[in-house]
């Protein structure tokens, strides 16, 4: 069953060029029946996201800066996201920011049964990122993304590769995943491996390091074989992942310099 998704963006935090793109991301997910987008309206750092909003039917609401230095934007969400959870109008949120103020409504979302998606830039604080189920970076929905002339201005400074390295970080990461699910022979379902590593790491996304999907992704690094299996139940085939056994041509190896 689809999920029904409360989008609560926070207009101050994350840039206007990609909500076209962030839109398609957050239908992967599920239906978003309630779309909000929250900032001081008066104030001309936000007149670029007017006409999109319209285009993708999200509601602005008005929330006046009435103290410097203090965000009321926050405010306005956190109160908003906990009438919506009271109203059990829908059973998931997606909070975009990248502001680590959201990190406790996150968490209170999800001990209510919430499923929640954060969205937010890379600079996005860990806590915040760890307090949802899964995030998503706004940088690989820019990929994607055709540029208007204004956003390639705005762009010009920032890097064009922002593709992560595979890290032995990451090469552990999928490794302890695999383990944990393999059977007798050492191979494990990829669909499971995908959903232990995002509850492990909520961050993780195969778009970060350049690939559309998990699999080309393990295909890439040594240390991982893969294997397709007749699906008994669909055309599908099922793809199953293992560790590579390094021990056993070191242990052939050892035993042939003993005979000599």
């Amino acid at each position: 069953m689809d999920l029904k998704l409360a989008v609560l963006i926070d207009g101050d935090n994350i840039p206007s060029a990609y909500v076209k793109e962030m839109m398609e991301e957050i239908a992967k997910y599920g239906n978003p029946t309630i779309k909000r987008i929250y900032g001081d309206w008066t104030k001309p750092n936000l007149s670029r996201w007017k006409n999109l909003l319209l285009e993708n039917a999200i509601t602005p609401i008005q929330q006046y800066g009435y103290t410097t230095g203090k965000n009321a934007t926050d405010s306005a969400m956190i109160i908003d996201a906990m009438d919506i959870l009271y109203s059990e109008k829908v059973n998931g949120f997606c909070l975009v920011s990248s502001d680590s103020d959201f990190t406790r409504l996150a968490t209170r979302l999800r001990e209510a049964g919430m499923k929640v998606f954060g969205i937010g830039e890379k600079k996005t604080p860990d806590p915040f990122i760890v307090a949802c189920d899964k995030f998503i970076y706004i940088e690989i929905l820019k990929n994607q993304s055709q540029e208007s002339e204004t956003e390639v201005t705005e762009s010009k400074s920032a890097p064009k590769n922002e593709v992560d390295k595979v890290t032995p970080k990451v090469i552990r990461l999928i490794a302890s995943s695999i383990s944990d699910l393999a059977d007798d022979d050492g191979w494990a379902f990829l669909g499971e491996v995908g959903n232990l590593i995002q509850k492990k790491q909520p961050n993780f996304d195969a778009r970060n390091y350049g690939f559309q999907k998990l699999t080309p992704l393990i295909k890439s690094i040594p240390d991982f074989e893969i294997e397709q299996r007749e699906n008994t139940k669909g055309q599908l085939k099922l793809i199953y992942v293992r560790k590579k056994e390094k021990q056993k041509s070191n242990t052939a190896k050892s035993k042939t310099r003993g005979r000599k």
